[in-house]
């Protein structure tokens, strides 16, 4: 019998919260000078929506539809405008990377290559930490869920590996082997959504938001410009990593056999295993040369798909049914859109005008250097890739725009912050609380080895990744 609506008090706080600076806002708030009422109103629209996305009093999909809704009803914007955005590429591009991906976790593939990686590297702690970081880079391209590819994929695999060596934080030796893989294998998951634009949901937000200001950063564009910092970050943090937060065990010499064992089981390929690697192939082909004859990324994408759709690799029921993926594809056409047109309302501009007077003295190089540094570590107060986006990403490029620093530089460097300093710390986007959960690093851990390499990585992108660029003549 159905006893009546129950309201949720954890979700109803928020929610007033949201409503009460909704009226005082707009209603209470004077509108600042040289902004026009229509630019403000959906200025305030888009705080509230970010704010909703940090404390959650609905779902993400849940709080862009509401954002819609209000867009409309306060005739912000006519509801053609609001949504033009559902049709962007940008969009497209990531939905299929999602429905792409469930290919390589359904078929199997995805655990049968990082035990091929594990079975070649892993007769020590280091060779096996390579080992899981080699197929977090192979994933990467093709799984826009940094949360998925870590906790679907990697983790199972570690953890079966601490039960192979007995590292259980229940026993008392969680720093056998598994503090340290579990700590790596997530600053190695935040690297690598840093290193494709298709290897995170938030990429492909950064790339609508940059397009407005006239930069245009393509997939091969971006792989291009991460592939030697992010080389080098993929070589010196398991390093870093064995050096400041040591496993007690160093050689594993049974991981290889367990590994082959795992493999044994697995049986030899299927053919929805192989139909998979050559889709993989040919998308990474067309990603890469695809723009020279006329197919860009989100044409090959949907073209890939329909290859595992029509072979039966993959069912409508996958397509229909994953929901990360749709749940995505409703909040980050909602996000570009309120970004695209705050740009041409003039806000960001206005915004970037304001914040300029402050640095107007000094020159683009410190500007940048201050600019980054800030964005960086703002992330300490951000649980979702998206929201730290979404809430600083537009106006911190139009600063260090403004101040001279060259657009495509400043663009991909704030692009990859965007993901490494999620690593900062225990819920810095989807993967950290997965990993944090398991109780093999303590708070105190997580945040001092966080903060360790989010230095190592920001003199890793600056240096190297700057003197890459430069030579790229993004500088």
């Amino acid at each position: 019998m159905n006893k009546g609506l129950k309201l949720d008090g954890a979700k109803l706080k928020p929610s007033l919260v949201l409503l009460v600076l909704f009226i005082l806002l707009w209603f209470v708030f004077p509108i600042p000078v040289g902004v026009t009422p229509q630019g403000w109103h959906l200025f305030i629209i888009f705080i509230l929506t970010i704010l909703g996305l940090i404390i959650k009093p609905l779902p993400m999909g849940a709080m862009a539809f509401t954002a819609i809704a209000v867009v409309v009803a306060t005739q912000t914007l006519s509801l053609k405008m609001t949504l033009m955005s559902f049709s962007s590429n940008i969009v497209w591009l990531i939905i299929s990377a999602f429905l792409l991906a469930r290919g390589f976790i359904k078929t199997g593939l995805g655990s049968r290559i990082a035990y091929y990686f594990v079975s070649i590297l892993g007769k020590n702690t280091l060779g096996l930490a390579y080992g899981l970081t080699a197929a977090e880079v192979l994933f990467a391209p093709l799984m826009p869920s940094n949360t998925a590819r870590g906790a679907g994929i990697i983790y199972p695999i570690i953890d079966a590996l601490n039960d192979e060596y007995k590292s259980k934080p229940e026993l008392g030796t969680q720093k056998k082997i598994g503090s340290y893989l579990i700590k790596l294998l997530y600053q190695i998951n935040v690297l690598t959504s840093a290193m494709f634009l298709t290897a995170t949901a938030g990429n492909p937000l950064i790339v609508g938001i940059a397009a407005g200001q006239n930069i245009v950063i393509t997939w091969s564009t971006w792989a291009i410009a991460c592939i030697v910092p992010g080389v080098i970050s993929l070589i010196v943090l398991p390093v870093l990593l064995y050096i400041i937060y040591p496993p007690e065990l160093k050689d594993t010499p049974n991981a290889p056999k367990f590994a082959s064992e795992k493999l044994k089981n697995l049986g030899p390929l299927s053919s929805g295993e192989i139909l998979m690697l050559c889709v993989f192939a040919f998308l990474l082909t067309l990603w890469v040369f695809g723009e020279k004859v006329g197919v860009d990324a989100t044409s090959a994408a949907i073209f890939g798909l329909t290859i595992l759709l029509i072979s039966g690799v993959l069912q409508w029921e996958d397509i229909i049914t994953e929901k990360r993926a749709w749940n995505t594809f409703m909040w980050m056409a909602v996000l570009i859109m309120l970004s695209e047109q705050l740009s041409k309302m003039g806000i960001t501009g206005w915004f970037g005008d304001k914040l300029k007077k402050f640095v107007s003295t000094l020159d683009w190089v410190t500007v940048f250097v201050l600019v980054s540094l800030c964005y960086f570590y703002a992330h300490y107060f951000f649980a979702s890739m998206t929201a730290h986006i979404s809430a600083m990403y537009a106006t911190f490029l139009v600063v260090a725009i403004g101040a001279g620093a060259p657009p495509m530089f400043i663009a991909l460097f704030l692009g990859v912050s965007s993901s490494l300093s999620a690593g900062l710390t225990n819920f810095g986007t989807g993967t950290a609380p997965v990993y944090f959960g398991t109780n093999y690093v303590t708070t105190a851990e997580w945040f001092r080895v966080g903060f360790i390499v989010s230095v190592v990585n920001l003199i890793i992108w600056g240096s190297a990744g700057a003197l890459w660029w430069k030579f790229l003549g993004y500088w």
